[in-house]
């Protein structure tokens, strides 16, 4: 009896030393993957026990059959109970002491989780090939790790990304907010002209208000990360790609939806 694979999914654990943890993923591959002589590109995903509810098996089997887009394999990271701390921004806690082992969840990705991919899978060792991404608080995660460790990534996909972190209470009427951590951190960072990156919010991501100027916070906290970073000399349009869901919430749902369309930008083919 013959059959045809549609894709091949692995799960795995890890030892992580800097986290002293077993980390579980998730990797998805083409069918071919296996006859394959050659390395894939890489979509690395925080939150990957979120799989099943952002429904990307459908998304990644699309998205494998397309011509348009290069080879590449999906490798989603999941989280335990100690993700409000192991998320957030390396270079400091917030406010209420959350994130203190984000450095640590750093080291992890780049010097243990990304060389056991690169050793154990067909995982291209061209940094422009890997792509990272995380929603909410794991989209806060993969940009921090992204813009700070840029010669392992070269793109990174943020959905509702919580770009309100910051390292003091608000306070009103602070018109420039510098309290928000995350632009603080491309302040301080280096500009990499491979770096590319990809922002999503949804109109209903909350309600919240904080300066009553008619734009919600989750918006207006990403579009002053993009301000920040055309501050460096990241173009946008260009560089930087803002992606707005009219009716979009705060929600897996929401999230799995745009997801080939973030794929989409992140795995096609470069044009010669």
């Amino acid at each position: 009896m013959q059959f045809q694979l549609e894709t091949i999914i692995i799960k795995g654990s890890v030892f992580s030393k800097n986290l002293n943890r077993l980390v579980l993923f998730r990797v998805v591959a083409p069918q071919d993957y296996s006859k394959s002589t050659t390395t894939f590109s890489v979509v690395l995903m925080n939150d990957g026990q979120d799989y099943e509810a952002m429904q990307l098996e459908h998304s990644l089997s699309q998205a494998f059959a397309s011509k348009e887009l290069q080879p590449f394999i999906y490798v989603g990271v999941s989280c335990n109970e100690n993700r409000i701390h192991e998320y957030g921004t390396a270079s400091t806690t917030d406010f209420k002491g959350r994130g203190g082992q984000a450095l640590k969840y750093s080291r992890f990705i780049t010097e243990e989780f990304v060389p056991f991919l690169k050793q154990e899978f067909k995982a291209s060792k061209d940094v422009n090939d890997w792509v990272y991404c995380g929603m909410s608080l794991g989209g806060l995660s993969a940009f921090d790790i992204v813009y700070n460790y840029s010669t392992h990534f070269a793109k990174v996909g943020v959905f509702s990304g919580s770009f309100w972190w910051r390292k003091k209470a608000y306070v009103k009427n602070d018109l420039k907010d510098r309290s928000r951590i995350a632009l603080e951190v491309i302040k301080n960072g280096a500009y990499a002209d491979h770096l590319k990156f990809w922002f999503q919010c949804g109109s209903l991501d909350e309600i919240a208000d904080r300066n009553n100027n008619g734009i919600i916070d989750a918006i207006e906290d990403t579009l002053d990360v993009i301000k920040e970073l055309t501050i460096i000399g990241y173009s946008y349009p260009g560089a930087i790609t803002y992606v707005q869901v009219e009716g979009g919430k705060h929600d897996l749902t929401t999230w799995g939806k745009v997801f080939p369309q973030f794929i989409t930008w992140a795995m096609a083919k470069t044009k010669p």
